[in-house]
């Protein structure tokens, strides 16, 4: 009894050691008699006991790793605190287990020390606004020496980016003005265009009211032309049936008539002015003019 006791233990600690679950996203490195010997992939995999044994296990999802912040000298001789977070992942198991002793030290070493040397190139202006360009530099770099560690650096984000109280406080200082000198630039911008558009609309309405009076001109114009021609037209309808009229029998005594009824009453309508009454110089043509007039009229009389 004690004997199948002893061999059920010792088989099921045979079958622990042979049958290994590997997860998913995950990869196993099996030595074997202290040798590298495969990589087990997620599932189920069959070691020979006591001779192989998984020396390492590694996750294959992409990992983040946190950069420990430190101070970079720019170009421009100035200090700045820098923190990021570098994003990788394992791609080849064998290597990340052999290449390096602790992969993980050594990029973030590598991170810290590519990430002074890039900053130590630009001035301090630049670093702000080319955080691009330095996550690119640092992600390059560390690409290609952590090749021969089987990890591929995916992307680096700098997370902050502080410099001194005293810069601080003098690019406040300088944001400050700029807006300012922005915010008068604007003022002076809408001043400008307003009188621009008040004077465009003073030539505007000039322009309009000069058109208005021109056209109110041509009207009068033509109204007034139409009323000469419509004169001139009765005027001359008028004549023509008076010359007409002189034709027929007796015009010419009637024309007569009627010139010396006219002058007769305008030798009586003279004006007078200031108790003087204005009176023709020479009567005798009164009197033939009103003897004419008689004459004509007792020639009228008898006619009818």
């Amino acid at each position: 009894m004690e004997i199948a006791i002893v061999l059920a233990v010792i088989a099921i600690i045979f079958i622990a050691r042979s049958l290994k679950i590997v997860p998913q996203q995950n990869a196993w490195v099996v030595e074997r008699l202290g040798k590298f010997d495969r990589t087990l992939t997620p599932g189920l995999s069959l070691l020979v006991p006591f001779v192989d044994r998984v020396a390492y296990k590694h996750s294959l999802k992409e990992v983040p790793l946190d950069v420990p912040s430190q101070v970079c000298i720019t170009k421009d001789n100035t200090q700045l605190q820098v923190d990021g977070i570098l994003y990788f992942q394992v791609t080849d198991p064998m290597r990340a287990s052999y290449g390096s002793s602790d992969y993980l030290m050594a990029i973030t070493q590598l991170a810290q020390t590519t990430l002074r040397s890039v900053v130590g190139k630009m001035e301090l202006d630049k670093t702000f606004e080319e955080r691009d360009l330095i996550n690119a530099s640092v992600v390059s770099a560390l690409d290609e020496a952590a090749m021969t560690w089987g990890v591929k650096v995916l992307r680096y984000e700098i997370k902050d980016l502080t410099p001194p109280a005293e810069i601080l406080r003098s690019m406040q200082a300088q944001i400050t003005a700029e807006r300012e000198k922005r915010a008068l630039i604007a003022a002076s911008e809408g001043r400008r265009q307003e009188q621009i558009n008040i004077a465009t609309g003073e030539r505007e309405a000039f322009i309009a009211r000069s058109e208005g009076e021109k056209q109110a001109e041509i009207n009068n114009a033509l109204g007034e032309a139409a009323a000469i021609t419509a004169v001139a037209d009765a005027t001359a309808d008028a004549i023509r049936k008076i010359a007409a009229a002189i034709q027929q029998p007796g015009g010419e005594q009637a024309v007569q008539l009627k010139v010396a009824e006219k002058a007769v009453e305008a030798y009586a309508q003279l004006a007078k002015t200031n108790n003087t009454m204005i009176v023709p110089g020479n009567m005798s043509e009164v009197s033939a003019l009103i003897g004419t007039a008689m004459a004509l009229m007792n020639k009228g009389g008898k006619a009818a």
